[in-house]
């Protein structure tokens, strides 16, 4: 059985490297701002439920409809009963 040549886990691939120095911090932070974006990060099972964020933010925008609709009718003004001995 051949043994596989000793390679450092931590050493990467030329095509890998990165040039940390002409990296810019919060590139995109500015756009987000001015755009009002909000990034959210939704947990993998709730992620497929979706095929993209247009389908996310319509079922968001159906979720204050289906609540409103679906509250308990409010009770009657008039005055409960008093219960009576016998």
């Amino acid at each position: 059985m051949k043994r596989k040549s000793d390679v450092s886990s931590d050493d990467l691939r030329s095509e890998y490297t990165f040039d940390y120095s002409k990296a810019v911090r919060g590139k995109y932070y500015r756009r987000l701002i001015k755009e009002n974006a909000n990034v959210v990060v939704l947990e993998p099972d709730v992620a497929k439920a979706f095929h993209d964020s247009k389908a996310v933010n319509d079922a968001l925008r159906s979720l204050p409809k289906v609540a409103h609709s679906s509250r308990p009718t409010t009770r009657s003004s008039r005055p409960a009963r008093k219960h009576t001995a016998a």
